[in-house]
């Protein structure tokens, strides 16, 4: 089961999404992918940034992330206090306290591998990582 990094929803929003990435999610259509509250966050601040500069496309995107919430439902994960403490507990390792850092500690915890680009941004955390970019990325 994998828990989509904020870039992997946001790459289906693309004109010309990555078509290893749009493969990948095609072979795992509906078994076990999950999304953080983390990434609606992210989501919602890239709209609240658009609204002064581009107010239909920030509504399209509001439209969007409306239907994405709608359709993960009770596959978006809520940050737990478990999960809290084991992000305390990573911030401290790594020194710093960024929104990947709840991701892989919502990961850690629900045994989920992160599907992202970004596998360096998660390698210090022993999380499994999924790079769907990549052609030999594996649904495994």
């Amino acid at each position: 089961m994998w828990l989509l990094d904020t870039m992997v929803i946001s790459e289906l929003r693309k004109r010309a999404p990555d078509r290893n990435v749009v493969a990948w999610l095609s072979s795992v259509q509906g078994k076990g992918l999950f999304i953080s509250v983390v990434t609606i966050s992210e989501i919602q601040r890239g709209i609240a940034l658009q609204r002064s500069k581009d107010a239909p496309f920030a509504e399209r995107l509001q439209q969007w992330l409306d239907v994405l919430m709608r359709d993960y439902g009770d596959r978006v994960l809520p940050v737990t206090p478990d999960i809290a403490c084991r992000w305390g507990e990573l911030t401290a390792r790594v020194g710093h306290d960024g929104a990947d850092v709840i991701i892989a500690a919502t990961a850690l915890h629900h045994g989920l591998s992160v599907v992202t680009r970004n596998e360096r941004h998660f390698s210090p955390f022993s999380v499994r990582v999924v790079n769907p970019y990549d052609n030999n990325g594996t649904a495994s």
